[in-house]
C-alpha cells in the first residue's frame, strides 16, 4: 500500500490559508495571519492593495466576515 509520506526539504502541496483584517470605512489594512508555509507578500497599508497582491499570486477570496462594526476579516485560500 502506497502512502504519501512527508519528506524533509519538500514543498508543501496543498491548500494555504491567509486571513486579512481591514477597516472597510478607511480602506485600512489591520492584520495578516497565515498558515505556516503559505506564500505571502508584504501587506500594504491600503486594504484593497493588500487583497489585490494576494489575488495576483493565486489566492481566491473564500469569505469575508464582519468581526466588528469597523473590521472585516477576509479568508483567502490558495491551492
Amino acid at each position: 500500500m502506497f502512502r504519501n509520506q512527508p519528506m524533509i526539504g519538500t514543498a508543501w502541496h496543498g491548500h494555504h490559508v491567509v486571513m486579512i483584517r481591514c477597516n472597510p470605512y478607511h480602506n485600512q489594512f489591520l492584520k495578516l495571519d497565515h498558515s505556516l508555509h503559505a506564500p505571502t507578500e508584504p501587506p500594504h497599508p491600503n486594504c484593497a492593495e493588500t487583497l489585490a497582491q494576494f489575488i495576483s499570486i493565486g489566492y481566491q477570496i473564500h469569505s469575508a466576515v464582519p468581526i466588528s462594526e469597523s473590521e472585516v476579516q477576509y479568508i483567502l485560500i490558495s491551492s
